[in-house]
């Protein structure tokens, strides 16, 4: 069970850092209302800038600490809870705007790795 763990940890951390590093300014499918980049989605959430800065901080430090979690285990669990949390948050935000459930899928997927993941 241990290698399902680190490879839920590994998909969960690489896919956030892809939206908050790689993919931040760019388009996707799974941006909430039209925007085009997560400045734009943070705004059709009604979340000001400032805070989508924290959360993006948040949830950057929280993908690294799964990382390191493979080598210090003990840091898994609360990780991977706090990082659920955010991301039920996140499907809170896109059954706020309205969206296709389709756009919250990325979102629940993460919601339900992480628990997963906190509960091995």
């Amino acid at each position: 069970m241990e290698w399902v763990r680190m490879i839920g940890q590994i998909i969960i951390a690489l896919g956030i850092l892809n939206v908050w590093i790689l993919r931040y300014g760019k388009s996707t499918n799974w941006r909430a209302g039209m925007a085009t980049n997560m400045r734009e989605e943070f705004e059709a959430y009604g979340i000001p800038f400032w805070l989508m800065t924290v959360i993006g901080g948040i949830k950057v430090t929280l993908a690294l600490l799964l990382i390191a979690g493979i080598w210090f285990p003990a840091l898994t669990m609360p990780v991977a809870i706090c990082m659920g949390l955010l991301m039920v948050a996140a499907v809170g935000m896109h059954i706020k705007v309205k969206d296709p459930l389709k756009k919250a899928l990325p979102a629940f997927t993460l919601v339900i790795l992480c628990f997963i993941v906190a509960a091995i």
